[in-house]
């Protein structure tokens, strides 16, 4: 354990594997905030702190079944000459499932219903449905998760502790997120646009079409920027509106 902590080629694998992992685990966070969103408000920060701890679990049990996860790539059958592996299913279902979440919540947006209830077993009920829809989503992400830790770390011990860093980091980020994204609409619909091209690049793996996740959060970026300045317009014309009031 020591000749680990004294190797530079373990600290900068721990660090590029940290930061990837805060990276891919965005799409995580933004899933999870917004489906904790239909509950009531006081249940929010538990779902989402709930949701990460389950995410962080998975993939260090995943991490202890390293040779398993690496099997899941391998061919189980060929449906017309087109090899499927336990990981294709893995990804179409979560890619589909993921669609489908966002363009549910996007017709929820557009006709604007609200999420109410007074019965104490519906909302108990409903929480434990989306803690479930959230680990469905996290078996999706840790398997992706993992597969790429084993690509850039060779130690076991490295691969935890950067899930470990990237999860907390995530878990101190989830709610400043959630808010954000209740307190501006339109960025709550920029979100689920972004959870849609999310899904349609995991059922693309899935069939062995890959896209490059690079490209995907340049445009998420981008796009962000773009709602940025468009929020900051907003800002200046209600302060000057207000200036003139």
């Amino acid at each position: 354990m020591l000749e680990l902590l004294n190797d530079p080629a373990v600290w900068a694998s721990f660090f590029t594997l940290t930061v990837l992992e805060i990276i891919l685990g965005v799409d995580n966070v933004i899933f999870i905030s917004i489906v904790a969103s239909k509950l009531p408000e006081a249940q929010r920060p538990r779902a989402r702190v709930l949701g990460l701890a389950g995410a962080l679990v998975l993939r260090i049990g995943l991490l202890f079944s390293i040779t398993w996860i690496v099997g899941l790539s391998e061919p189980v059958i060929t449906v017309m000459d087109f090899p499927v592996s336990w990981r294709d299913v893995i990804l179409v279902a979560g890619g589909l499932f993921l669609l489908y979440k966002a363009a549910t919540e996007i017709f929820d947006e557009v006709e604007g219903e609200d999420f109410q209830t007074s019965e104490e077993a519906v909302v108990k009920a409903v929480f434990m449905t989306v803690i479930a829809q959230i680990m469905v989503l996290d078996l999706v992400f840790s398997v992706d998760s993992v597969l790429t830790a084993v690509g850039i770390a060779d130690h076991i011990e490295v691969m935890i502790a950067a899930v470990v860093v990237a999860i907390v980091v995530m878990m101190v980020a989830a709610n400043p997120i959630a808010e954000f994204i209740e307190a501006h609409p339109s960025t709550k619909m920029l979100a689920l646009a972004f959870l849609v091209m999310v899904g349609m690049a995991l059922v693309a793996d899935g069939f062995h079409f890959h896209i490059e996740r690079g490209f995907i959060y340049a445009a998420m970026v981008f796009s962000g920027a773009v709602e940025g300045l468009n929020l900051l317009r907003q800002k200046r014309r209600r302060e000057r509106a207000g200036a003139t009031n």
